[in-house]
Parts: C-alpha cells; sequence; structure tokens
C-alpha cells in the first residue's frame, strides 16, 4: 500500500487544528470530503489516527506517529517537485543555507573552479529554519550549527569554534581578556529555543525574550536584558557599540557542520561538499582563522 500525499497532507492539517471545520477552511475543501479523506487514510493504514466525540478531535498514538513523521515525507515530497521544476527550466543552481558567521565564499570559489556553469546562491538561515529549509528544498545544502533535529538530513561535521560572552557594555565583566562560566552563574540568558541547546552547563534563568538572530540577541543584551554566547566567527562580522565580547575559557565549543536532505542526491552537491570540506581543511592546515570567515583572497588555493 503507497501512502497518498494528499491524503498525509490533510491529515496533517486536521492534527495540527485538531478541528475538522478550520482545517477544511485552511486546505479550502468541503468538510465532508475532508472526513472522508481522513478515514479513507484510516482505512488504508489500518488503524485509528483520531478520536472524535463531544469534547473534540484529539490523536490518537498511531496519529501522533504519524505526525512526527509525515512532515519530512511531505517537505521531501515538496523538495523534488521544486527540484524537478528547475531541471525543467534548464537551470543549472545550488542554494546554500548557512548560519551568521560562517562565510561560504572559500568554498564556493573552489566549486566554482571545477562547476563555472553552476550558479551558487547563498542564503542566511536561522536556528529554526535550518532543517525545515532543508528538507522542503529552500535550500540544496546548509551549513548549520548544532543542535538540530538531523532527521531526514545527512550531517557531516566540518569544524569547531570557540564561543565567547555577550555582554553589555557596562557589565562588570565587560572588558575582561577572559573569563569562566562560573563568573556568569546566575546570569539571565538571551537565547533562542530550548534552552536546553544552550553550550552552558550552569543555570541561567531564562530572561523571558525568543530571539531569531543576531541583531535581535545584541539589542536585547545591549539593552541589559540579559547576556547570551555566540561563536567566535560572529563576532567578526557583528560589531556594536553597547555589546562587548569576552571569550569564555571552559564554554563548550561551536560545532558547524554541512547538511543536506538525504533524499537529496546530486553529484553537484556532492562536489559542493568536497569543496566545503576542502576550504575547511585549508583553513586549518594555514591558521588564519579570522581570513577565512571574512572569505579574503588571502587563503591560499590549490
Amino acid at each position: 500500500m503507497d501512502l497518498d500525499l494528499r491524503k498525509l497532507r490533510y491529515f496533517v492539517a486536521v492534527a495540527d487544528k485538531l478541528h475538522f471545520g478550520r482545517a477544511a477552511d485552511e486546505l479550502r475543501i468541503a468538510q465532508p470530503v475532508l472526513s472522508r479523506q481522513i478515514r479513507a487514510l484510516e482505512k488504508d493504514l489500518g488503524t485509528p489516527l483520531l478520536t472524535r466525540d463531544s469534547h473534540g478531535v484529539a490523536l490518537t498514538d498511531a496519529g501522533r506517529q504519524l505526525l512526527t513523521d509525515a512532515g519530512p515525507l511531505l517537505a521531501t515530497a515538496h523538495a523534488v517537485r521544486r527540484r524537478v521544476t528547475l531541471a525543467a527550466r534548464g537551470s543549472r543552481r545550488i542554494m546554500v543555507g548557512f548560519r551568521a558567521g560562517i562565510a561560504v565564499a572559500p568554498a564556493v570559489r573552489l566549486f566554482a573552479a571545477q562547476h563555472p556553469d553552476v550558479l551558487v546562491d547563498m542564503q542566511r538561515i536561522e536556528w529554526d529554519d535550518q532543517a525545515p529549509m532543508l528538507l522542503d528544498g529552500r535550500i540544496d545544502v546548509g551549513y548549520v550549527r548544532l543542535p538540530m533535529d538531523e532527521a531526514g538530513l545527512r550531517v557531516t561535521p566540518l569544524y569547531t569554534e570557540p564561543r565567547v560572552a555577550v555582554l553589555p557594555a557596562g557589565h562588570e565583566l565587560a572588558g575582561r581578556a577572559q573569563i569562566t562560566e562560573a563568573d556568569l552563574a546566575g546570569e539571565p540568558l538571551i537565547w533562542h529555543g530550548d534552552t536546553s541547546t544552550q553550550p552552558t552547563r550552569r543555570p541561567h534563568p531564562n530572561a523571558g525574550y525568543l530571539v531569531r538572530g543576531v541583531d535581535e540577541t545584541l539589542e536585547h543584551v545591549a539593552a541589559g536584558r540579559g547576556i547570551s554566547f555566540l561563536a567566535r566567527s560572529a563576532t567578526v562580522f557583528y560589531s556594536h557599540p553597547n555589546i562587548s565580547y569576552v571569550p569564555v575559557l571552559d564554554l563548550a565549543s561551536d560545532q558547524v557542520c554541512l547538511a543536506v536532505a538525504a533524499s537529496h542526491t546530486s553529484p553537484v552537491v556532492d562536489d559542493f561538499f568536497t569543496a566545503a570540506q576542502e576550504a575547511a581543511e585549508i583553513t586549518a592546515e594555514c591558521g588564519n582563522y579570522e581570513m577565512w570567515q571574512l572569505g579574503g583572497g588571502a587563503v591560499p588555493m590549490r
């Protein structure tokens, strides 16, 4: 039995809304049609996915499992359609996503020497974009920072780099040559996402602000609402008159990886992977981290 992607999309809409009427409105179909499609999907799978009673709609255990698995499946289908459309237009391009502070230019230069006919587009991504944009095909390759949801992805470690503390300029520790995690104990933390992803092992009260990017982080810290942590490379690109960056000796390193959707097989993407890995190796050999991060011509090419 093949899984019908249309029925799966209908199921996800109901599971998200937990309401057939609102899901039908979102899908722009009649509610009876939606109900029949969900029943047909349950028949296909041989198990109830939703319970319906006077209290409303709820997911069964099987429904929760299907909802977990449905996202990557639908994203992969969307990515296939996107790639087929581009191929039909004769497009020779790849889209590379990158997190703040990661320079793509050295890899692009190496790749261009092998594939001068392929256009490499670049787009900055945020922590919550990493997996979704790879899975649905908006980007072909991602320079990502861990942790992230790796389901449905091939993730290859590239390099690690130190992190620094981001402090208000008037903070008592601002301007220090270096500090330790213990020095920052108890400081409110400006952080994106779940606090379980924070690099420090010491508890920090949540400052109560959800940020997506470096710019938002810096503004909140500059306003005195808390501290944060950034990969050292980000400090090369981002300066702020009311911010001080201070190295933290015992803070966990930041892990930068290359990632691609597991379903995305392409010799061109494989060649970009190779170019990115070679660029990172050159950097390690020449020991010129900041110049590499800025993408300057001083990085030797071989």
